[in-house]
């Protein structure tokens, strides 16, 4: 038995679907604010952050991106499309957070030492920065998406793009990898039917 409401998080995921075709719609800059204070609620590792937003709104910018992301006429006619960017350099993060933590009486200054070491250490592993910035900025687009859908807007998220080619033309810093991008807006016509396997072949229980 359903007992969800309207505007839970189940319901907003259930009625989430990606959409490629969308009406000129200029969203106000509110919204946009709403959008991205959600997506950035999102956990990550030792609560490092990991991801920048990158938000291409004008046309003039949007005409720059339309080669890049191949021609998918969604980054055009959507009202935004956001850059998600996952930080290589997260542990460069660890200060900031901690020192607050530690301000704020939340942490000891031992306990803070103690993980900043960690962090670092580990940061020494290149493979394991480019994990964690993966997925950790994919949780924040994850979030970003299911708050547009909840304020009323439609979503795609899109891998398939030059990530060098975008690097380049929008002065991307070496320090954040491209992960993906994702048009907002209003949709023009509704997203067609998918599917999904059903639970018994996705999940399994304890062990293989």
């Amino acid at each position: 038995m359903e007992t969800t409401s309207k505007n839970s998080a189940i319901s907003v995921m259930k009625e989430r679907h990606s959409v490629r075709k969308y009406t000129q719609f200029e969203m106000p800059q509110a919204d946009l604010n709403t959008i991205l204070e959600a997506a950035i609620t999102a956990p990550s590792s030792w609560n490092l952050q990991h991801w920048k937003f990158l938000v291409v709104q004008s046309d003039t910018q949007k005409q720059k991106l339309l080669p890049i992301a191949y021609n998918q006429q969604q980054v055009v006619d959507s009202s935004v499309t956001i850059a998600i960017l996952g930080d290589l350099e997260a542990n460069h993060n660890a200060e900031k957070v901690y020192g607050e933590v530690v301000n704020k009486g939340y942490m000891t200054p031992e306990v803070k030492e103690m993980l900043t070491g960690q962090i670092h250490g580990a940061y020494t592993n290149d493979q394991f920065a480019r994990d964690e910035a993966v997925m950790n900025s994919s949780l924040a687009a994850m979030q970003l998406m299911l708050a547009a859908k909840d304020l009323g807007y439609d979503s795609v998220p899109m891998g398939g793009f030059d990530r060098a080619a975008f690097k380049k033309e929008f002065n991307v810093p070496e320090r954040y990898i491209p992960v993906m991008l994702i048009s907002v807006g209003k949709a023009a016509t509704e997203a067609h039917g998918t599917l999904r396997l059903p639970l018994d072949e996705v999940v399994a229980y304890e062990t293989f």
